[in-house]
């Protein structure tokens, strides 16, 4: 029943504030749809904790540096970007293309100066990454990125991809690690909510000047490392270390080499 409830306030939810935040844009400037935007992330937190039973904790945010920086956060729910966005009061993020295909969605997106990069990844992606990443860079804005790409399990991890880095060395900003447990009480995309208190926890900033290599081993080691201890602590079970598995798009070209008999 709190699945259907939930659901049900999601969808009413989300359509009514695109809608108005559609039409808000077009007026000039971010103010109006950034301030729906936020509207509908509370309201969605709300309905979370109403609705389905999943209250968010917050931890770590005494952490924060000031001034802009970029949040690299783990990626096991839906729910992750509206329990982020809602900590702050300005927040570019990068997304998929594929949220463009939402009626009215793209429009928002655009207006909001969020940072839309191509799902296959590669050269067009980094230099979306770059160019939009500059203007909001250029504004102090903070960064939300997911460095894997995709949604997670719980208990599985995907190759953490090189964009971040880019940002990182490009903007010379110090990068945030976000470990979170979420993907417990809301998995993935499913329509299935489980009640229980969900943990975000910002971690040490990692200061700038790394190289490539030095900087995404460091970042995955201690995302994975503490959102398998959250995910222990939510159980109440031993801490079992998450599992590297194919992205999607490794998958397909995994399956595409291998030779037919």
């Amino acid at each position: 029943m709190r699945s259907f409830a939930f659901n049900v306030a999601y969808w009413f939810l989300s359509i009514a504030y695109a809608s108005a935040a559609a039409f808000a844009a077009l007026a000039p400037g971010r103010g109006a749809t950034s301030w729906i935007i936020r509207r509908y992330v509370k309201r969605m937190v709300q309905a979370m904790r109403v609705l389905a039973g999943i209250r968010i904790e917050v931890r770590g945010k005494e952490r924060l540096p000031t001034g802009a920086f970029i949040i690299a956060s783990k990626h096991q729910s839906w729910g992750d970007g509206f329990a982020t966005y809602d900590q702050f009061d300005d927040l570019a993020f990068v997304t998929g293309d594929h949220l463009e295909k939402f009626p009215l969605l793209g429009t928002v997106l655009r207006k909001l100066g969020a940072i839309v990069v191509n799902n296959c990844g590669g050269r067009e992606a980094r230099d979306s990454l770059k160019q939009s990443g500059a203007t909001a860079h250029a504004e102090g804005r903070k960064i939300l990125i997911y460095p894997e790409g995709n949604l997670a399990k719980v208990g599985e991890k995907f190759r953490y991809r090189s964009g971040v880095w880019h940002m990182y060395r490009d903007f010379d900003m110090p990068v945030v690690p976000l470990a979170s447990n979420l993907g417990l009480f809301w998995p993935q995309e499913e329509y299935a909510k489980h009640p229980g208190t969900a943990t975000l926890e910002f971690l040490d900033p990692i200061p700038t000047g790394l190289d490539k290599d030095e900087f995404l081993a460091r970042l995955e080691a201690v995302v994975e490392d503490r959102t398998a201890e959250l995910i222990a602590e939510a159980r109440g079970g031993p801490v079992v270390p998450n599992v590297r598995v194919l992205a999607p798009d490794e998958a397909v070209r995994a399956a595409k080499a291998t030779p037919t008999a």
